[in-house]
């Protein structure tokens, strides 16, 4: 089973799409599933797959067989599951404690021993080993921030993402309510984390670091609570982040109020996508060779309050979740161009929040 998530993969006619919700105060009862059918950008056969609390966000492991999901809860935690490779169902394994409150992010490493956590209401991280059925074994490492920053939302630590660098020696958290993006030296045999030196890279005050997105030597930080993208070159050596430029992903002129959430490159490499939720978008940027964007355009029709999406590897569509709308669309993306439309297909699902693709075939 072959996971959609890497370049240069041989294309399947069908890929699943998985989509976590919030269920509270929410028609949504846990993780769904549709089919995407390649050569047609429909969405088709949705379905749930698990019932589970809040699964806001998730993440397939690298051999396709198992799925993690948070429960976005006070007293968090992990679940694990067994997919179904014929009708997408899932079964639960086991769950485990996410090691603090409101986890809101996961990742893995390429050989999916470790699952990594990113706990927003607590400001903490967690790693947990896996096991070779795909169960999770308890936190073997958490770490817990300490700081603050300038508006009425950093008045403590919101680690909003974690990352496992390419080279899988540095772990890097973005912090929302610190305006900072931690970084972690990662012992692979142990599943232990350290502070690298330094240990830490600032953003603007106000900022709101949220997600990134790595290309080569470069991490793109797209930052929440000021819209904008900002670019750093890593240092392999010590993982630290080297400051590049830092854009608007508003268009000019625009006054009202915005937030970003997730940020995506593109599968070949050559375009940068970004989320607004108040401008109701999805911006796209040509990346330029030192890692400097260009505004290429906006997506803007048929958007309301994106809060996750993803491109099918072949870069031919772009599946948006609306989070307010509840709804799930598939938008045709221009490949000259790099933006997304018009519109394919879409599913209703109440509260969409995240969303992940998976090779069916």
């Amino acid at each position: 089973m072959t996971i959609f998530l890497i370049q240069g993969l041989t294309m399947a006619k069908e890929i699943g799409v998985y989509i976590g919700t919030y269920t509270r105060k929410s028609p949504a009862d846990g993780i769904y599933y549709a089919k995407l059918d390649l050569d047609s950008g429909k969405l088709k056969d949705l379905k749930l797959a698990a019932r589970t609390p809040n699964p806001s966000f998730l993440v397939i492991h690298p051999n396709g067989k198992y799925l993690y999901a948070v429960g976005e809860m006070k007293d968090g935690f992990i679940r694990s599951f067994s997919i179904d490779p014929k009708t997408g169902k899932l079964k639960k394994i086991n769950q485990q404690s996410s090691g603090g409150k409101g986890p809101c992010h996961l990742s893995m490493d390429k050989e999916g021993k470790y699952l990594f956590a990113a706990n927003y209401s607590s400001g903490s991280a967690a790693v947990f080993p896996v096991n070779q059925d795909g169960s999770l074994k308890p936190a073997s490492s958490i770490v817990q921030h300490n700081g603050c920053s300038v508006t009425k939302r950093q008045k403590g630590p919101h680690a909003h993402s974690i990352n496992l660098s390419n080279d899988g020696r540095f772990i890097y958290v973005a912090d929302l309510g610190m305006d900072k993006i931690m970084t972690y030296k990662f012992d692979s045999n142990t599943g232990c984390l350290s502070s690298a030196t330094p240990s830490y890279t600032t953003t603007k005050p106000g900022a709101g670091p949220r997600h990134l997105a790595f290309l080569n030597d470069k991490v793109f930080v797209i930052n929440e609570l000021d819209s904008t993208i900002s670019t750093f070159k890593r240092n392999p050596g010590n993982g630290a982040l080297i400051p590049v430029a830092s854009v608007s992903t508003l268009p000019e002129g625009f006054e009202g109020k915005s937030t970003c959430a997730e940020i995506a490159v593109g599968p070949r490499g050559k375009y940068l996508y970004g989320s607004n939720r108040g401008h109701d978008s999805i911006v796209v940027f040509r990346i330029n060779p030192d890692g400097t964007l260009k505004c290429s355009g906006y997506l803007d029709k048929g958007i309301d309050v994106p809060r996750h999406f993803n491109i099918d590897p072949s870069g031919n569509f772009c599946v948006v979740g609306n989070q307010k709308s509840g709804s799930v669309k598939v938008f045709k993306i221009n490949v000259k161009t790099g933006i997304p439309g018009p519109e394919i297909s879409s599913v209703e699902v109440g509260k969409p929040i995240c969303i992940k693709l998976y090779d069916v075939d």
